[in-house]
């Protein structure tokens, strides 16, 4: 509980920067981007292996976008509810093996999901809502976007920008909030376990092995949990695109 983040500052314009989430995050990246461009180089008819993994993800994206808006308006957005999918999914599923921090007395986080960061989860949801405006403004034509904030109503307009501030804020933290918790019941697991040691080892393996059993439990619902929010984070991605991008 006693964690902390490996935190730097710049000597020159006083900027911090989480290391932690840093770290995770590009590691993140780097596997999403990998595994594409494996499953994508060499392109066959009958698709195996890796290929036709990185298809049924497409064909599930598919599903989403179809889901929102029409396909010759959505279909633009495939990538980007691929990207989005995919790269919440793998952050969401890093911190399920284990949480890695130092031994000494500040217990610097080494490695964790780095969506259990608020400030990644709300910058995504922050890029998402740019989008929206930008490709609202590009799509159904500045006028268009300008009338949605005042339609049925003119009244309506503050309304309507408490949403956009309130799908921002609801878009990246319940990603935070969900897999946070799912840490930090991990942590307080794993640390019962291993407490029993500190009175003596036969103490600690009767301890460890009460809890494994709620420890794995727990790290199979984490999956479950890392899932449906990798699934709802590009779900509403395309809903809130779908507003922007339709006439209503």
């Amino acid at each position: 509980m006693n964690n902390k983040n490996i935190i730097w500052e710049d000597p020159w314009i006083g900027l911090t920067f989480n290391l932690t989430t840093i770290f995770t995050s590009t590691v993140a990246f780097i596997i999403v981007f990998l595994v594409t461009v494996i499953g994508a180089r060499k392109l066959a008819m009958r698709p195996t292996g890796m290929q036709n993994f990185i298809e049924w993800v497409l064909d599930f994206c598919r599903g989403i976008v179809k889901a929102n808006m029409d396909w010759k308006v959505g279909g633009r957005f495939i990538v980007l509810a691929y990207a989005l999918l995919f790269y919440v999914f793998v952050a969401n599923m890093m911190g399920i093996p284990f949480e890695l921090a130092t031994n000494d007395s500040n217990h610097y986080v080494l490695w964790r999901s780095p969506t259990s960061d608020p400030l990644l989860t709300l910058t995504m949801a922050g890029l998402v809502i740019v989008l929206t405006h930008i490709y609202g403004v590009m799509i159904a034509g500045p006028g268009a976007y300008l009338k949605s904030f005042v339609s049925p109503k003119w009244f309506l307009l503050p309304f309507k920008l408490i949403e956009e501030v309130a799908n921002f804020l609801t878009l990246g933290m319940r990603l935070f909030g969900n897999v946070y918790a799912k840490e930090i019941l991990m942590i307080l697991l794993v640390g019962l376990g291993v407490m029993g040691f500190d009175y003596g080892f036969g103490q600690g393996v009767i301890l460890a092995a009460v809890t494994m059993v709620p420890t794995m439990a727990w790290q199979a619902f984490g999956i479950f949990i890392g899932s449906i929010q990798a699934y709802i984070f590009a779900m509403l991605a395309m809903v809130y695109m779908a507003h922007k991008v339709e006439a209503h």
